[in-house]
């Protein structure tokens, strides 16, 4: 989506309507300075408050997303596209929360390990004993953090019903897992199995 097209188009239908930048952001009960981002396409509007924004500015989201207006005739198509766009960043930055899953895990573990080799060689023993503990909680806390971020980027998969669905961070957190596969009860078909982290949403409702 170009943010820079959709940030002129919010601040021409913002003008069209007589509204000022702050008396926008108060409508919607947010700051200014949000809506001046927005406008200068730095940033794009909350899902959260973009039916409530359409609505003052007299616009629907799919010619919010476009930045323009849409005759009625293309209207489908353009929202085809909208979707197919919304569609590829989510995949996108559900990637790149992955990607830092792998990121602060990897030399977390790999320098905690070292530290519990190198405590062997350490005196005193309550010195070993100190080291080896900040190491395990270190490796732990990380953990933690990797569990939730591979429980909100994307989803896992049922084998038996290809329900996709988002599992909280508890059953995340507790289940066997072999790298990002985790042995899970599908909420749909109530069958436990191997369920794979996907990426997109296809062809099922997100159950969370």
């Amino acid at each position: 989506m170009d943010q820079i097209k959709i940030g002129k188009f919010i601040a021409s239908r913002r003008k069209e309507q007589g509204l000022t930048q702050a008396a926008l952001a108060e409508k919607l009960g947010i700051s200014d300075r949000a809506v001046s981002k927005w406008e200068t396409g730095k940033s794009l509007p909350d899902s959260g408050i973009m039916l409530e924004l359409c609505g003052l500015l007299k616009i629907n989201v799919n010619e919010l997303l476009s930045g323009e207006r849409i005759m009625v005739e293309s209207y489908d198509k353009q929202a085809e596209k909208n979707l197919l766009e919304m569609k590829r960043q989510v995949e996108e930055k559900n990637k790149q929360l992955l990607r830092i899953e792998y990121v602060i895990s990897f030399p977390v573990v790999i320098a905690g390990l070292f530290m519990c080799f190198a405590a062997s060689f350490v005196e005193p023993v309550w010195v070993r004993i100190a080291l080896i503990a900040f190491a395990l909680l270190m490796i732990l806390a990380v953990g933690f953090v990797a569990v939730g971020i591979e429980q909100e980027a994307g989803y896992y998969e049922c084998r038996h019903c290809r329900h996709r669905y988002i599992p909280t961070y508890r059953q995340t957190t507790l289940a066997m897992h072999i790298g990002r596969t985790r042995y899970m009860k599908c909420p749909e078909c109530g069958k436990w199995s191997w369920q794979e982290k996907v990426l997109n949403n296809d062809d099922a409702e997100v159950q969370k």
